[in-house]
């Protein structure tokens, strides 16, 4: 079984990212047995995407044949995909290494979202940079 993790960095003890569409690495961890047997860490490369950063990390993890995504939160689009192809989604990871979800998500202490946990527009409260806020 595949397990994707969005990442901060390219080692299982790197930490978990928030974002998904948006993270920097993807670690796709080879579990066999209920024990982390490997690991593949994948560049993200639509970090910098001017749009549908969420839906290209989604095709992308669906490419690697993976069971089930980690992640701190996820889209509206991200999720869609995801659900369509029948990946399991698990939010609300954070503050652990990759290493630590993964093995949390194995023993059952993780369960499956069932929505959305992000707009899928960016952090609210940003304007339009006009110096306005008050």
């Amino acid at each position: 079984m595949k397990v994707a993790v969005s990442s901060t960095g390219d080692k299982l003890d790197a930490t978990v990212d928030p974002r998904f569409g948006r993270c920097a690495y993807f670690m796709i961890v080879e579990v066999e047995n209920k024990e982390i047997k490997g690991f593949e860490a994948v560049k993200n490369e639509g970090v910098n995407a001017m749009g549908g950063a969420g839906i290209k990390a989604s095709q992308l993890i669906a490419n690697r044949e993976v069971e089930a995504l980690i992640s701190g939160n996820i889209g509206p689009n991200a999720f869609n995909v995801l659900s369509e192809t029948g990946i399991k989604v698990i939010t609300g990871v954070g503050g652990v290494s990759v290493r630590e979800a993964v093995e949390s998500y194995l023993k059952g202490e993780l369960s499956e979202t069932s929505s959305p946990t992000a707009s899928g527009f960016g952090p609210k409260g940003l304007g339009k940079g006009r110096g306005m806020g008050r």
